[in-house]
């Protein structure tokens, strides 16, 4: 739902009445991923995808029902090899949507409006509902801000609000969009949702049938750091905001570091790397590019950036350089697992030579690794072309 916030906070400004088809899961190859809604107001108008096309008139039926009736339902969408002209995904892949009525007057209304209305600002925030479960629980939401107090209800039982709460909160943090599985009356504390083993067996009955809830996250841009006013930084900064990273480019030299040379960046700041990188709260989703190979700005960045829970951290130089950068980190204190982190020599090896073809090459490294890729040809290569993007960025509770 929040994929499409910006059209679905003005549908609610006008009063409009519509249904939200969400993906909710994803088996094998599919073209969207959990969280891209499609949405249908009263009026048979449409915003948004879920399947690129493969699937969207069935799911814009399923909103046309799903509004009259008013009922949440839940449907599954798959290839069909016995008649190719199915309503199915082509690419083999099996997605789940749910489709939620919003409708004026209906008790989760309020809650949507108010999750919308702030995904629409650029604030980070999640939405959470039952995706499977107890009937009564389906249609219920929770709006979860990342700073202020929760709204809404999924219709259950208090443990079950505060399990899911602390689960959104988890996955907002890390700006992520997934599912958890807890039950109908919420889980102790630090099991991720689920019933520790007590008195009923450790089979988790005092804690009610099971509960998938589904949490979307919304959050402001990842940030992308290039320390180097280069023109490979110029190129980066423009493929950094092509792939929606709000781009900071810094170097300590202000007749480089000018809005004029870097237009496509967010901001330019003129400060040595290091002092500028530690007055800065980064989350998991930063990427820092180091394009000065230079010792003196170098290290005391790396050492740094390469202690920060961040996404990725490359630095640009010859394996000669990369060899000596090593050794001077080394010195500093660094561990063969920190310096396990860095990317260096930086970017996938495309034979790049131009700005723009290196900032082709590191971008695409930034890609495989948020996603888990390998880098390698799809051609002829025996891996998925849609990757597994939770398993790349590890488990948080019971995220599927």
């Amino acid at each position: 739902m929040l994929d499409v916030a910006v059209e679905l906070h003005r549908w609610c400004e006008e009063g409009r009445d519509f249904a939200v088809a969400t993906v909710v899961g994803v088996s094998g190859s599919a073209p969207r991923q959990p969280g891209a809604a499609l949405a249908v107001d009263a009026d048979g108008e449409a915003v948004g995808s879920v399947s690129g096309g493969c699937v969207e008139g069935a799911v814009y039926e399923l909103c046309q029902e799903s509004m009259a009736s008013g009922r949440t339902v839940l449907e599954r969408f798959g290839y069909s090899d016995e008649d190719a002209f199915a309503v199915g995904l082509t690419c083999g892949g099996v997605i789940d949507i749910l489709v939620t009525p919003v409708r004026a007057g209906s008790p989760a209304r309020a809650t949507f409006a108010a999750a919308v209305s702030a995904a629409a600002q650029s604030r980070a925030v999640a939405l959470t509902r039952v995706v499977e479960g107890p009937e009564d629980l389906l249609g219920g939401a929770l709006y979860v801000p990342a700073e202020g107090d929760p709204s809404g209800t999924l219709g259950g039982s208090a443990g079950l609000d505060a399990t899911a709460v602390a689960e959104t909160r988890a996955l907002l943090d890390a700006g992520r969009t997934g599912t958890v599985d807890t039950w109908a009356e919420g889980g102790p504390p630090g099991t991720g949702g689920h019933a520790a083993s007590g008195d009923d067996g450790g089979t988790g009955d005092l804690c009610g049938p099971p509960v998938k809830l589904l949490v979307e996250s919304s959050a402001p841009p990842p940030r992308m750091l290039v320390f180097g006013a280069i023109d490979f930084a110029g190129a980066l900064a423009r493929t950094g905001a092509f792939l929606g990273y709000r781009v900071t480019v810094c170097d300590a030299r202000p007749v480089f570091a000018t809005g004029a040379r870097f237009p496509d960046a967010d901001e330019v700041v003129v400060e040595w790397p290091h002092r500028y990188l530690d007055s800065q709260e980064l989350d998991a989703r930063t990427v820092v590019c180091v394009l000065t190979h230079d010792a003196k700005f170098d290290v005391p960045l790396l050492e740094r950036a390469l202690r920060l829970p961040i996404a990725y951290v490359g630095a640009m130089g010859s394996r000669r350089t990369h060899l000596a950068r090593l050794g001077q980190l080394r010195d500093a204190g660094l561990t063969e697992l920190e310096l396990a982190r860095l990317h260096s020599p930086i970017g996938l090896d495309l034979g790049a030579r131009t700005p723009q073809e290196t900032a082709l090459s590191i971008a695409a490294e930034i890609v495989a690794v948020r996603h888990g890729g390998t880098g390698v040809p799809l051609t002829g290569a025996h891996t998925p072309i849609h990757h597994d993007t939770s398993a790349a960025a590890g488990r948080i509770g019971e995220v599927a």
